[in-house]
């Protein structure tokens, strides 16, 4: 579906998504429940694999995700022998970040780093490693779901879709080489590519 057909919703609001991680972040505290994996589990496993075919565990890798909720994402790669030291996860709700950060210590995997960042306003934190912006900063990029609620957002007062603005900060992140890895349920292959592969950005398809 095109970005111009999705109608706002509040799916696309910061206020759902504090809503529904506050509530995941006082399970969790309660009963040790980790919340939804969205889009389930079998998303997670194929970018999983896919990530090991084709971006294979290194010591030096860097790895983004843009909108890591609860962090399932970024704990499966430390599992598939991805250094936690080399995850980062970004996400504009302060109760996700609470959330992944309060999984990850009974996880055994405290060495992920989770932040606060408004990925459309805010360039994402560096490692802790010198880790430097000359040429992109990422060897992945990683989007489960994120780019679906943004097309969910509103117009801003002058009538601009902010979800137009994502490619493009995307692919300033990306080191020359590196890989930009999607999931969507609103967007087929075709649209994501008329959105992702532009000159504008310089992505190319795999």
């Amino acid at each position: 579906m095109a970005t111009a057909e999705l109608r706002p919703s509040n799916l696309g609001t910061r206020e759902y998504w504090d809503g529904v991680y506050e509530e995941e972040l006082q399970n969790f505290k309660d009963f040790g429940d980790e919340g939804e994996v969205w889009f389930g589990q079998e998303s997670v496993e194929k970018m999983v694999d896919w990530a090991l075919e084709n971006v294979p565990p290194r010591s030096d890798l860097s790895i983004l995700e843009v909108g890591s909720g609860n962090g399932t994402l970024l704990f499966e790669l430390a599992e598939a022998g991805y250094p936690a030291d080399r995850l980062l996860g970004i996400d504009y709700s302060d109760g996700a970040v609470s959330l992944a950060s309060s999984i990850a210590e009974t996880r055994g995997c405290k060495d992920i780093s989770f932040h606060l960042c408004d990925f459309l306003k805010d360039d994402p934190p560096l490692l802790e490693d010198g880790q430097v912006k000359d040429d992109g900063t990422w060897d992945l990029v990683l989007d489960k779901g994120t780019f679906d609620a943004i097309a969910l957002m509103e117009k801003d007062n002058g009538g601009k879709a902010p979800v137009n603005d994502y490619p493009l900060r995307v692919a300033r992140l990306l080191k020359p080489g590196a890989y930009f890895l999607i999931t969507s349920c609103n967007f087929t292959g075709d649209e994501l590519q008329d959105k992702f592969v532009t000159p504008a950005t310089g992505l190319q398809y795999q």
